[in-house]
């Protein structure tokens, strides 16, 4: 069984334990989400990408990558050195992430910034589960729904919750199923293979002329230095989505400060290093 394929089957599991009827009404009651496409398309430096900076504590390629950190103080760290949005992973048993998380970056610590909740979505439970929480974005992945009607209807839920959906792709047969979609208008496409988990960013070299402009695209994965933040600026991506990069860094306020464009954004707040729990 590949990992995806595990991953799918145990988020059935916890998907069968949600009560759909109460977070229908939760989703209904929560506020409107923010417009996380408009943000992420408001480039910072000409046709620089705007930088979407991922939560991510571990991951089943990489393992353990960050599990003491402070989210909440990177999160901060994130905004205040210029990410336009922040990725909450919320995955537990694969990623270690927490819809927690999610939850309190917008109703406790009421995030300047939109968020996206990244997770595999599969059903539509999960979505109002997203809005209930916080989120402003969702993650549908291709790889994962290969049932075209189920793509479809979870997107069209999405957009009907106001919910942005960023579709994500792995190769060209993900993206012409994307662009199938009706009123698709955000497009990530993932630089990992899912069968060897190498990672090139040719990948997004070789999709994104794929895709019209009136579309936006956002690169991720392989993502570490401003030179490969320039490299996918000359083909016009609208915003790049960066996780283990930034939380491994020694110094994360300057990494993210680089990313946004090669160190031209001050730093805003007094944080320097790796922030840690007290625990």
């Amino acid at each position: 069984m590949s990992i995806l394929a595990e991953i799918i089957a145990h988020k059935q599991t916890e998907i069968a334990a949600l009560d759909v009827q109460t977070l229908r009404r939760a989703a209904e009651s929560s506020p409107a989400p923010r417009d996380f496409l408009a943000t992420i398309k408001r480039r910072r430096f000409g046709t620089h990408p705007s930088l979407i900076a991922e939560l991510k504590r571990a991951s089943p390629s990489k393992g353990i990558l960050a599990q003491h950190l402070d989210l909440f103080q990177v999160a901060d760290i994130y905004v205040e050195n210029g990410a336009s949005a922040i990725s909450v992973l919320t995955d537990e048993n694969f990623f270690m992430g927490k819809l927690e998380t999610l939850h309190d970056l917008r109703f406790t610590k009421k995030s300047e910034v939109p968020l996206l909740r990244k997770d595999f979505i599969i059903d539509e439970v999960q979505l109002y589960e997203a809005k209930a929480n916080g989120a402003d974005a969702i993650l549908l992945i291709a790889a994962a729904l290969t049932d075209d009607k189920l793509f479809a209807d979870l997107h069209t839920c999405a957009l009907s919750l106001g919910l942005t959906a960023l579709v994500e792709v792995h190769d060209e047969a993900e993206t012409e199923r994307a662009l199938k979609l009706k009123d698709v208008k955000l497009i990530g496409i993932n630089n990992r293979n899912l069968a060897t988990f190498e990672v090139s960013l040719e990948t997004t070299e070789r999709i994104r002329p794929m895709i019209s402009p009136d579309i936006a695209v956002v690169a991720e994965s392989g993502i570490f230095t401003a030179n490969d933040v320039d490299r996918l600026s000359k083909i016009n991506i609208d915003a790049i989505l960066v996780g283990e990069a930034l939380i491994t860094s020694n110094d994360i306020p300057a990494k993210v400060r680089e990313l946004v464009g090669a160190g031209l954004v001050p730093a805003q707040g007094n944080h320097k290093g790796r922030p840690y729990e007290e625990s």
